[in-house]
């Protein structure tokens, strides 16, 4: 089987996100292969690939929850991604949200949001201490952002799916990240909960970096102005919607099979 050309390393001054040469094997079976990923300060970047493309093993070793054989990752101009932990890394502004939203369900919107920012309080802490207007203003500026700010004193748990989603990404956005790592946040949401999913995500590009797995193209084409494309573990191709779905490799071992359901 043919392999894809090496991504080139663009010339650029300053990349949030570098990733050179990366290799991971899982008792011989390599889940990602000699990967290139860059990444600009402030991008909204969505990774697409079918099931088994590395794009869950890519996010892995970006949070430090795997270690690569070998390669270089780097978050800005000189940390070392793979000599740091999960904890670490997290805290450097690193954030993952995962397909199925984690959230208080026994908590309201409101203190999920509390309970997520920056401190070392302990739970009872967080909830029984007094809220300073500093972190009122923040809760209530982060609400509204996440179309959130009539259900503040909702429980989480009674939140429709979508608004759990969004609810995670606002406990996300209390950290105040500069890189964001969202999968699948599209998937089972309605058509109305996606399209403003894709508006909120839209709207945080630029203060914070974000890369989104996504299958649903729809959404891929309302929010991606770059589409990186995995498979068997390294860059297939990268560039806009248009230019990926008309990609003869993409629509070969991707796109073309897929097609037919209308989804990727």
């Amino acid at each position: 089987m043919s392999t894809a050309a090496p991504i080139p390393a663009p010339s650029h001054k300053e990349f949030i996100l570098t990733l050179e040469g990366v290799n991971k094997a899982f008792d011989g079976f390599k889940a990602i292969s000699n990967l290139n990923f860059y990444m600009d300060k402030g991008e909204l970047r969505t990774i697409i690939g079918p099931n088994g493309a590395g794009k869950s093993t890519m996010m892995d070793i970006i949070t430090g929850r795997t270690r690569p054989d070998t390669g270089r990752v780097e978050f800005g101009k000189d940390t070392d991604l793979t000599r740091l932990n999960e904890y670490q890394i997290n805290r450097l502004g690193i954030g993952r949200k995962f397909q199925t939203p984690s959230v208080y369900t026994d908590h309201t919107v409101f203190e999920n949001i509390l309970l997520s920012l920056p401190g070392t309080r302990s739970v009872w802490e967080a909830l029984f201490s007094r809220v300073t207007p500093r972190q009122r203003e923040r809760i209530d500026e982060i609400l509204t952002l996440i179309r959130l700010a009539d259900k503040g004193s909702s429980k989480a748990g009674v939140l429709a799916h979508g608004q759990k989603q969004w609810l995670e990404i606002g406990m996300l956005l209390a950290q105040d990240p500069k890189l964001l790592l969202v999968d699948e946040p599209a998937a089972g949401m309605t058509d109305e909960e996606t399209a403003r999913t894709g508006e909120l995500l839209l709207g945080l590009a630029g203060h914070h970096s974000i890369i989104v797995i996504e299958h649903d193209m729809v959404f891929v084409r309302q929010i991606a102005s770059k589409v990186t494309v995995l498979h068997q573990g390294t860059v297939l191709c990268e560039g806009t919607v248009d230019q990926v779905q008309n990609n003869d490799r993409v629509i070969e071992v991707y796109l073309g099979r897929k097609h037919e359901k209308k989804t990727t």
